[in-house]
């Protein structure tokens, strides 16, 4: 599993024109699901990304987690993350996981993210959606579990 995690002071999803979700301080999570992930990558990315250092403390050093600053999680399936792009100007979707392989492996991330912060929001698996941020930095990070 992978993720992009940005540092963001407001983030949302809306589908069809309608807002489905959204946070104000915390993190944006764009996250791939691949083939050979499983349930234990879910628990060990969502712990990775609530605990992960990326807010300033009193030092203006990056020492202050989502747990630690109580702030927002906003969860966004995007297959493309985990697209081939190594050659050619045309991405290969083999190295993403099936949807009906990805859909619950996404689920468990959330029901982990939500076991251990309490402010956790989530975009529509599958939908087509309209994600709108304002990055705080700009901060971000590529985080993966390797399978």
């Amino acid at each position: 599993m992978k993720a992009l995690l940005q540092r963001v002071t407001q983030a949302s999803v809306s589908v069809d024109n309608a807002e489905i979700a959204s946070i104000s301080k915390g993190c944006l999570a764009l996250v791939g699901v691949e083939p050979h992930d499983g349930p234990e990558h879910a628990s060990r990315l969502a712990e990775r990304m609530v605990t992960y250092r990326m807010f300033a403390d009193d030092s203006g050093r990056m020492n202050r987690s989502l747990v630690d600053i109580g702030g927002g999680l906003l969860l966004v399936s995007q297959f493309t993350l985990v697209a081939d792009t190594r050659k050619g100007t045309r991405p290969g979707f083999s190295t993403a996981a099936t949807p009906n392989l990805a859909e619950p492996l996404f689920e468990a991330l959330v029901k982990q993210a939500q076991h251990r912060l309490g402010n956790v929001q989530v975009g529509r698996f599958g939908a087509d959606m309209q994600v709108s941020l304002v990055n705080d930095g700009p901060v971000t990070f590529w985080l993966s579990v390797p399978g």
